[in-house]
């Protein structure tokens, strides 16, 4: 079979020499990867870096090669366009159809999914101007993923950074997979929530579960793919933030309520995937309980945590928000989820078994999902990412027009 064919278009930002690591993901993955730079690209990594990289020519140059129509072939036969990191003016030209170099032709006869990777300083990110272009490329079709926030040029920190090439490259990836389908969740905000949340009992104990995180980073990924943003509200998971997203890091159960109900407001999806404790200690300890020689401790009462995703069903934002929640049973799995999706009044209820080498910490999930109307989807054993993507088609084709497309 043929090789995937990717542009990867780099402009002119320090970030730059990170896209050697992107292009090394991206041909060990097995694509054919033609890079773009732009010249002032070329002032961070030089023609010769990119070509021994990657295995082909690399310019900036329209008239180089004219007899091969450059600024348009090479976009008429790419399978995904990806710029990263993709500076202010580069967005800018891109929206407004510029077309001066030979990236630039590109991106106008590129007919293939198109992602951005921006990276530069908060105020440019944040430049009304800049919002303004990015919103216009999004509504086009165009994956821009929302910059990570760190450290910057010199001693500047905060949001505008490249993501890490690892998590870019798997936005590419699963872009490339979904082929000519389109982001069908641009324009959208969707809340998911992950990991599993951890009690206190004392300075040093708590009580918790097993979740790793790995299916609501998974759902996560492949809303981004889809085009939404998306804000993770994350539980204890130690795994890598995935690319364009807002993390939020919480650890107990009245943490995470209150950073999904903030979320929440102004969503249009709020996905439950963490393990929200029920049960929390009524008291906490201030210093590390000591075991007595020949005493055995004191029972630990418990008290109940709220209920989250009821609440989240009972209370929605707005009239078309769409609730899903998951739920994770060890017996009678069907059974106690339709006895759960009646209860939590959700309109989505992923159901799978799980148990201590099930579900939990795999890279794998078997799951059916249930509906409010009844209908009921299973989905086979395999990678997270592959349920992620089913759930989120059956959320696609409950949701609402955007405000746009009704207007018109």
């Amino acid at each position: 079979m043929d090789k995937p064919k990717v542009v990867l278009g780099v402009s002119g930002g320090i970030a730059a020499y990170k896209a050697c690591e992107l292009l090394r993901r991206l041909t060990e993955s097995g694509h054919e990867v033609r890079v773009v730079p732009t010249e002032a690209s070329l002032h961070f990594v030089g023609e010769a870096t990119w070509a021994a990289l990657s295995g082909n020519p690399a310019s900036t140059r329209v008239w180089e090669s004219v007899h091969e129509v450059p600024h348009v072939r090479i976009g008429q036969h790419a399978d995904l366009v990806v710029v990263a990191p993709a500076t202010a003016d580069m967005l800018a030209k891109a929206a407004h159809g510029l077309a001066d170099d030979l990236l630039t032709n590109t991106l106008l006869t590129a007919r293939c999914p198109v992602v951005f990777a921006p990276a530069m300083h908060t105020e440019m990110w944040e430049h009304p101007a800049t919002r303004e272009n990015v919103a216009t490329l999004r509504r086009r079709g165009a994956v821009v993923i929302e910059p990570a926030v760190g450290r910057l040029t010199g001693k500047d920190t905060g949001k505008g950074r490249l993501p890490d090439p690892e998590e870019i490259f798997e936005v590419c990836r699963r872009v490339l997979a979904r082929g000519t389908a389109g982001p069908d969740l641009a324009g959208r905000h969707v809340v998911i929530s992950a990991g599993g949340t951890r009690e206190p009992l004392d300075p040093v104990r708590f009580l918790g579960n097993r979740s790793s995180g790995k299916q609501g980073y998974a759902l996560a990924r492949t809303a981004v793919a889809r085009g939404a943003r998306v804000t993770l509200v994350a539980a204890n998971a130690a795994l890598a933030d995935p690319a364009g997203v807002d993390v939020v890091r919480v650890g107990t159960a009245l943490q995470l309520r209150e950073a999904v109900l903030k979320a929440a407001a102004d969503a249009d999806v709020v996905v439950m995937a963490a393990a929200v404790a029920d049960f929390r200690p009524a008291v906490y300890v201030e210093g590390k309980i000591k075991k007595q020689d020949g005493q055995d401790p004191e029972p630990v009462a418990l008290v109940r945590n709220p209920d989250v995703l009821a609440e989240l069903s009972g209370q929605r934002s707005s009239p078309g928000q769409i609730v899903v929640g998951f739920a994770a049973e060890t017996d009678d799995v069907l059974a106690n989820g339709r006895a759960k999706l009646r209860r939590k009044g959700c309109d989505l209820l992923v159901v799978n078994e799980v148990g201590e080498s099930k579900t939990f910490g795999s890279e794998e999930n078997e799951a059916v999902i249930l509906a409010s109307n009844g209908e009921e989807t299973p989905v086979p054993y395999g990678p997270k990412e592959v349920l992620s993507d089913v759930i989120w088609d059956q959320v696609a084709s409950r949701l609402a027009p955007p405000a746009e497309l009704r207007r018109a």
